[in-house]
């Protein structure tokens, strides 16, 4: 006997005994050899790939060679065999002691059921070339070698196999040729020949068992249709006859045995095209729905409420609602298509938001305490079944394997697992339900609407049902739009009897403008079917905003945003970081057209998702400037690094001016913002006023194949950044940016040394320039840049200044703006009263901002932690706390100052002017322009302010 041997104590042996009478009989039957396998692998080390591949060879008689000709048939069916008893013996043992995960348990059995496949089908493979010759396909131009993937579904395909599980499996050849050998056959029947060997070894019942029991029911068209078919076989089929229900099956697809890259590239694209789609996958929703109806009829029928997988609250509802969300969104979130496997694919759903993380504890919870008892039952007599046992004793000793004393109190926990799965089960895809399509009646909403809004109204809804448009849309969007409609048709008369006539009437032109866009591209009638909450949600949101309104009807993407409310969580800048970086992973380098797009969707989804959390009131004003700007760096952030790499790809590193290589940590290149950008303070129509600084030796050159200088470099990088961002696509422009700040404006370089960006400040720079300055902020890129504009920043705006002379150009500089950019005196006085503009006229936003900016400039010599602060309500919040000015007066103007920027915002996502009536403002004018006196004496200036007497 080896000292490796496992002997066992009584009390291990009473386990097993309780948890499998079926292990027992294997141990007792083959003592010596079990106790030198478990041995050999122990109860406490994982087995990996490699360790099942050598038992495999070592179990059908190869040992060390791989010389396959040594072996037949017989041999290798009787060693997988053999194996599989005593992988089974210690596996059982396993779990009955509680020594193994579910995890690891579930991987091994799928590594061995890898190991057997590939084996399978190299032994079956060398049988029949000896015959045939190789399966080749000739091509004009080349010849190549046929290969047969194996693609494993379901369980296998996750790598979650249970002790009991069939394979599933798809047989796919790259496509048609002839073997090469003395007798010649079509590949076609060779692959055929090969599929039928490899299932014979895995799945005949022979005096020493099976190895796996094989399902080929999910290959295309099912039973009775070819065994075997090829990729383009397999493209038309999933184009032309694919159904949800094979995309559900298909999201664990993997194929097992190895293939060379090009004709795994291959599959893998024809499969994701078919799996997932790029936009959210509303179309899934009817499907998915007529799925669930079935898992319920087929559990009513049954009444099998004994049967832990089919059941009520089973194993199959966790899986259902795991892989809806993943069949609806994993084309959206490569994460989740990445994560097949139930567990981890639930961890990625509720990180990204889908699943409630509470919900997703209970059921994870249950799905484990589920699938170990669909072990312990099977592993009783290795059974492939689901169900638990009818005697009473067989049920007691599963409870006892399982930890319990009692059946009443398993099933105590069995019955908590099973509610706490039921309730997310019966909330998948129903959300429709209130309100019931089947309760909405056209003609019944249409008579309320007429009734409610009148003969206008029903005139243009009539006009549009019956347009050109409408009327030349295929079969498949009339009758998405025919579903739709009385949803639509309800929201409309909801919205009308709660908020008002006149309230919808304003909707209604919107609400057509916007079905007019999406009517053609109709999975977007599919999104306001399967969404009527959402949808009554939505019409409000047409009347508070025309910005929105035309936003929505421009880029119907964009629903998924407001109907999935994801303005009730607007994201932080990291989270945001993350979002974009998703989305970017389907985009190849130097593909621009595809990054322009990406960055551009990117950016309109969530400044919608903003606007709406804006105009609904649930976020104050900063923190809605605070996402705009986020959103507006991370997007500036992705650009750098994007062109940086790009670049660098070409032209290889710059040299930095320390005499080292720049890298992907220390670019070398930084961002600076100035204006609402570096204020925090971005608005919906906000430029970006950018400078860009560097510290790269400009004469220094790149260490690429193609060397260029480090000035043309940086102003290539820029210059490349500046197209990602500003330019015209069809989905518009990013951003405009606006580099007039930098050094000498546009006279200047567009990117220049933080050393030459210190010298002009020093020297050369205007008073204006400085005030600039205030509101400038380091944004993202090199660290070391960045730190240097702080101290470049903090130096100049502390530095000693003539109080009189700051007053004197703060002064001149705002009656230029109100000159040029206010309203004018023969305007001033419209229709309505006197005519208020809210960012350049006297008392208005200007003023707060260039009265921050005097006393930053005027006291930050005595005063430094002025000059910390590029936003306007830190600035006077530091006064407050440096007693500068009293508290109330602090308070005051920059309550003044964040109710006019929220007004901007209302007449933005109203689309008017920032031109507002005089009489509701005069009060907060007259105070702004009371401090302005009192702090710089403009008694000229306010004389003609058009704040009347």
């Amino acid at each position: 006997m080896s000292s490796f041997d496992f002997i066992p104590n009584q009390e291990q042996l009473d386990i097993l005994a309780l948890a499998s009478p079926f292990a027992l009989q294997i141990y007792q039957k083959h003592t010596e050899r079990a106790q030198a396998f478990l041995g050999e692998f122990g109860f406490g080390t994982p087995m990996a790939r490699a360790d099942f591949d050598a038992l495999v060879r070592r179990f059908v008689g190869l040992g060390t060679t791989n010389y396959l000709d040594s072996i037949n048939e017989d041999m290798v069916m009787k060693g997988l065999r053999e194996l599989r008893k005593f992988l089974m013996l210690k596996w059982i043992w396993q779990d009955a002691l509680a020594v193994i995960t579910l995890e690891d348990l579930t991987r091994e059995l799928s590594d061995f059921a890898d190991s057997c496949i590939e084996f399978s089908k190299d032994f079956v493979y060398h049988k029949l070339t000896i015959r045939y010759g190789d399966p080749i396909i000739r091509r004009k131009t080349k010849q190549i070698k046929d290969e047969l993937a194996i693609i494993a579904m379901g369980k296998l395909g996750a790598r979650e196999l249970n002790l009991s599980s069939d394979i599933d499996l798809i047989f796919v050849h790259i496509d048609n040729g002839d073997t090469d050998g003395k007798k010649c056959i079509d590949s076609h029947k060779f692959m055929r020949d090969l599929g039928r060997g490899v299932i014979k070894l895995l799945d005949e019942n022979t005096e020493h068992g099976f190895v796996f029991r094989v399902d080929m029911r999910l290959r295309p068209w099912g039973d009775g249709s070819p065994l075997v078919l090829h990729l383009q076989a397999l493209e038309k089929y999933f184009n032309q006859h694919g159904r949800t229900w094979e995309r559900f099956a298909w999201l664990k697809a993997r194929v097992v045995n190895h293939i060379s890259d090009e004709f795994a590239t291959q599959l893998r694209q024809i499969t994701k095209n078919f799996v997932h789609r790029y936009y959210i996958d509303y179309s899934a929703f009817s499907a998915l729905r007529e799925m669930k109806a079935m898992i319920i009829n087929q559990q009513t029928q049954r009444q099998d409420l004994d049967n832990v997988k089919l059941g009520v609250g089973g194993i199959r509802d966790i899986e259902f609602i795991v892989q809806a969300f993943a069949l609806i969104y994993g084309g959206h979130h490569v994460r989740i298509a990445e994560h097949p496997a139930c567990l981890e694919c639930m961890q990625v759903l509720t990180e990204l938001g889908y699943i409630d993380a509470e919900e997703s504890k209970q059921l994870s919870s249950a799905y484990r305490f589920l699938r170990r008892l669909e072990h312990a039952i099977q592993a009783r007599h290795d059974h492939q079944s689901q169900r638990l046992p009818s005697d009473s004793d067989e049920l007691l000793a599963i409870a006892k394997t399982l930890g319990f004393e009692s059946v009443t109190s398993f099933r105590s926990v069995l019955d908590a697992h099973r509610q706490n799965v039921s309730r997310p089960f019966g909330r998948m895809v129903t959300d429709r339900q209130s309100p019931k399509q089947e309760s909405l009646n056209a003609k019944q909403i249409g008579d309320s609407l007429h009734e409610t809004l009148g003969d206008d109204a029903m005139a243009q809804l009539d006009e549009f049902m019956n347009s050109r448009l409408v009327g030349s849309l295929d079969d498949v969007s009339k009758e998405r739009l025919s579903q739709a409609y009385p949803i639509i048709l309800h929201a409309l008369l909801t919205h009308a009897q709660m908020d008002g006539v006149q309230s919808a009437m304003t909707a209604l032109p919107r609400l057509i403008a916007l079905l007019e866009a999406i009517c053609r591209r109709s999975i977007y009638l599919v999104m306001l079917t399967e969404n009527p909450d959402a949808t009554v949600r939505l019409i409000p949101m047409l009347t508070a905003s025309p910005w929105i309104a035309k936003e929505l009807a421009h880029y119907p993407v964009l629903l998924d945003t407001f109907l999935q409310k994801r303005y009730l969580h607007l994201p932080d800048k990291s989270e945001l970081t993350d979002i974009l970086r998703q989305s970017l992973l389907r985009v190849e380098p130097f593909d621009d057209e595809g990054y322009l797009s990406a960055i551009r969707l990117f950016k309109k989804t969530q400044v919608l998702a903003v606007a709406t959390a804006d105009v609904l009131g649930l976020r104050h004003i900063m923190k809605v400037s605070d996402s705009l700007t986020f959103i507006a760096e991370v997007v500036l952030e992705s650009a750098l690094y994007r062109a940086f790499d790009e670049l660098t790809a070409k032209h290889g590193f710059p040299l930095l001016q320390n005499g080292e290589r720049a890298g992907v940590d220390d670019c070398g290149f930084a961002i600076v913002g100035y204006g609402k950008l570096g204020g925090l303070e971005m608005s919906y129509a906000s430029d970006l006023d950018l400078v860009f600084l560097h510290r790269i030796d400009e004469k220094g050159e790149t260490d690429g194949e193609k060397p260029i200088s480090g000035m043309k470099f940086a102003a290539r990088l820029i210059q490349k950044l500046m197209t990602y961002l500003a330019t015209q696509t069809r989905d518009g422009r990013a951003y405009e940016i606006d580099t007039r700040l930098r050094p000498s404006g546009n006279a200047g370089v567009a990117v220049i040394s933080t050393h030459a960006f210190e010298m002009y400040q020093d020297e050369k720079a205007w008073a204006w320039e400085h005030q600039a300055l205030v509101r400038a902020r380091g944004l993202i890129g090199d660290e070391k840049v960045l730190t240097e504009f702080d101290r470049i920043r903090k130096k100049v705006l502390t530095a000693k200044r003539d109080t009189a002379q700051v007053r004197s150009d703060v002064i001149e500089m705002r009656q230029k703006m109100q000159t040029h950019l206010g309203t004018k005196p023969a305007t001033r006085h419209g229709t309505d009263g006197e005519q208020f503009h809210i960012k350049q006229d006297f008392g208005g936003l200007v003023d707060i901002e260039f009265l921050a900016q005097f006393m930053v400039l005027s006291l930050s010599h005595d005063y430094p932690t002025l000059a910390i602060w590029p936003d306007n309500v830190r600035i006077f919040e530091e006064m407050g706390k440096a007693q500068i000015w009293d508290v109330y007066r602090c308070e005051r103007l920059t309550q003044a100052y964040l109710d006019l920027r929220k007004k901007t915002h209302e007449l933005a996502l109203s689309e008017q002017k920032t031109i507002v009536d005089d009489e509701e403002w005069h009060e907060l004018r007259r105070f702004v322009r009371d401090v302005w006196q009192d702090v710089l004496g403009d008694d000229a200036v306010a004389s003609d302010g058009g704040l009347g007497g």
